[in-house]
């Protein structure tokens, strides 16, 4: 049984960054969209992450980038993961797979039709979050879970999860799940109870 990844994402300080980690975060994500609540320029998320071992995968969250913007990014040399969270087309997503980093596309999701949309995308991981109209990501909000069903690419599941819902999110079959807000005081600003609370509840799951 391969065991389930922990992204904890919107890190954006270098406290909370050592926490999730020390209490066995897989990836940390780090968030490139001005727009967010949980934004972090480039030069602070590279402060943070030279000081995290190396076995921790860092993501770069982006939002409709150009080309460019990313590939700058990624020539710091800082990032294992690549995150589109917005209207990328397949097209997009495969021009960025020679810059090095994996990459994952979020899918916003309303109803079956938009999870059946992941096998357009040959991304590294399709990330599913849960749609709303104003916000990519963080917003708290659960889609139904029960939709997932049986999809061929690797899975994070993403959206509302808690400490009280990540072993049911864990339990959908999934390769990884994302968490936010759920172990959040404010937005960017974990709550290391609600992490080690997390951790807990999920570790007799976690194979």
């Amino acid at each position: 049984m391969i065991a389930v990844k922990i992204k904890i994402c919107g890190i954006t300080n270098i406290e909370d960054a050592l926490a999730a980690v020390d209490m066995g975060a897989d990836l940390l994500g780090f968030n490139f969209y001005p727009k967010s609540k949980r934004y972090i320029t480039v030069d602070k998320a590279q402060a943070i992450i030279s000081k995290l071992p190396t076995f921790v995968d860092t993501v770069g969250l982006f939002v409709n980038p150009t080309y460019d913007q990313v590939r700058e990014v990624v020539g710091t040399g800082v990032l294992n993961w690549i995150q589109l969270h917005g209207d990328e087309t397949p097209e997009f997503c495969e021009s960025l797979s020679h810059l090095g980093p994996k990459t994952m596309k979020a899918i916003r999701v309303r109803s079956k039709k938009d999870i059946e949309s992941a096998q357009n995308f040959f991304t590294d991981v399709i990330l599913l979050d849960a749609f709303d109209a104003k916000e990519y990501g963080g917003t708290g909000k659960v889609f139904d879970w029960k939709l997932v069903g049986n999809i061929q690419q690797r899975i994070f599941l993403a959206g509302g999860i808690t400490p009280e819902n990540a072993v049911e999110a864990i339990d959908v079959g999934v390769y990884g799940i994302d968490i936010c807000s759920g172990v959040e005081s404010a937005p960017g600003k974990k709550d290391h109870e609600k992490m080690c609370k997390l951790f807990k509840n999920i570790e007799h799951v976690r194979g």
